[in-house]
């Protein structure tokens, strides 16, 4: 049951390291072995702060420290990025975005979504509508904007300012100052788009839509980089490129 390097006393019910895995002892001129064993090389020794040694064991923990502290400043300023790019992606001369997910698992969730672009539909104002369960790209936008993992669906945003969810839009709304946060945006077309009839998506020309390409080089089939996981490319005559 047990790995070959490692025993169990019967006596103590400790964990005892069998004799082969340990490194052969080399002695010194005086007789002495100078290797420990890996079991001293891993315990701190009490005293060792003093001469060479401690000076070793100082500079080991502050270069931790350092590492951490690089690791961390990376985490942020990759999320630092992100972010500067999430908001320049909704950013705009009172450009109108939307976040939502067309799916019906939820069913709360999906009514929301849908009240809220029958609203946008009503006011007669062009909305970039990003449906996150169609392109991954705009859930990792939401996060960043948002700040959060999970962040509620819809999300309206206004010249790159946050206008709110469902609720927050609904009552904007019924009291008439919707109309007011949205002045000033350019109007919906009268037709929707000719290419992708208003799904905002179309199937990926490089790979068909199976988000797979064959490769000669290779003999195989390889990801096609030219579309999402869905097999499907962003719409050039309707939706903006980020």
């Amino acid at each position: 049951m047990w790995s070959p390097w490692v025993r169990r006393s019967k006596a103590s019910g400790r964990l005892t390291q069998s004799p082969s895995f340990s490194a052969p002892a080399a002695t010194s001129a005086g007789g002495k072995n100078s290797h420990h064993g890996i079991g001293a090389v891993l315990e701190e020794q009490p005293g060792s702060g003093a001469g060479a040694g401690g000076g070793s064991g100082a500079g080991g923990k502050s270069v931790l420290h350092r590492a951490r502290s690089t690791s961390k400043l990376r985490t942020c300023k990759s999320f630092a990025v992100a972010e500067e790019a999430a908001a320049a992606a909704v950013a705009g001369e009172r450009r109108v975005v939307l976040y939502f997910t067309s799916l019906r698992a939820v069913r709360a969730t999906f009514e929301d979504c849908r009240a809220v672009r029958t609203i946008l539909r009503g006011l007669r104002v062009a909305v970039d509508e990003r449906d996150v369960s169609m392109d991954a790209a705009y859930l990792a936008e939401l996060r960043a904007l948002m700040r959060r993992d999970l962040p509620a669906l819809p999300q309206l945003f206004v010249g790159g300012r946050l206008v709110g969810d469902a609720d927050e839009v609904r009552l904007l709304h019924e009291s008439g100052e919707l109309r007011r946060v949205l002045a000033g945006t350019a109007q919906a077309a009268p037709t929707p788009c000719a290419s992708c009839g208003g799904s905002r998506f179309t199937p990926c020309g490089a790979c068909c839509g199976s988000h797979r390409r064959f490769s000669e080089k290779t003999g195989g089939f390889r990801v096609c980089t030219a579309c999402n996981e869905n097999g499907l490319v962003r719409c050039a005559a309707c939706c903006s490129v980020s």
